[in-house]
């Protein structure tokens, strides 16, 4: 069994979703482990990861609405002190969660055909974030 880790530094340009897939992919293949468990872990709370559709950007133009509708900017929040994105950035964060685990087979990620790896930045303010990315398994 063989293990591998590293820090990715994410430079977001705001609130969107940044395209993880070929940086984590690239990082895979260079540890050498071909079956395992790939885990992602995103070190921020106001930020989180998720998979969903590589192939149209609409699917992230409607899950960006659909996140703003459940958890709106606004004045009725009691933690409110880095401004009004900053509850609602937790409360999405919440839902898009911290953390992936991810099948490894031929040295590759198993994902479906039009799955991608985001993530999530839910403050209006460009921001370096940083996700964990540890593989177990073997050679």
């Amino acid at each position: 069994m063989q293990q591998a880790q590293t820090t990715l530094a994410i430079a977001t340009r705001g609130m969107g979703f940044t395209d993880l897939t070929d940086d984590i992919a690239g990082w895979l293949a260079a540890s050498g482990i071909r079956t395992g468990l790939l885990s992602l872990l995103c070190r921020h709370t106001s930020a989180g990861l998720l998979i969903t559709e590589n192939a149209s950007p609409a699917v992230r133009r409607d899950l960006a609405r659909w996140l703003a509708r459940l958890a709106p900017e606004g004045s009725g929040y009691e933690h409110d002190e880095e401004g009004p994105d900053d509850m609602p950035a937790h409360l999405r964060a919440a839902l898009t969660g911290p953390s992936l685990t991810i099948p490894v087979a031929d040295g590759r990620m198993v994902l479906g055909t039009w799955q991608g790896i985001y993530l999530a930045e839910h403050r209006h303010a460009p921001h370096r974030r940083q996700v964990v990315a540890h593989v177990i398994g073997e050679a």
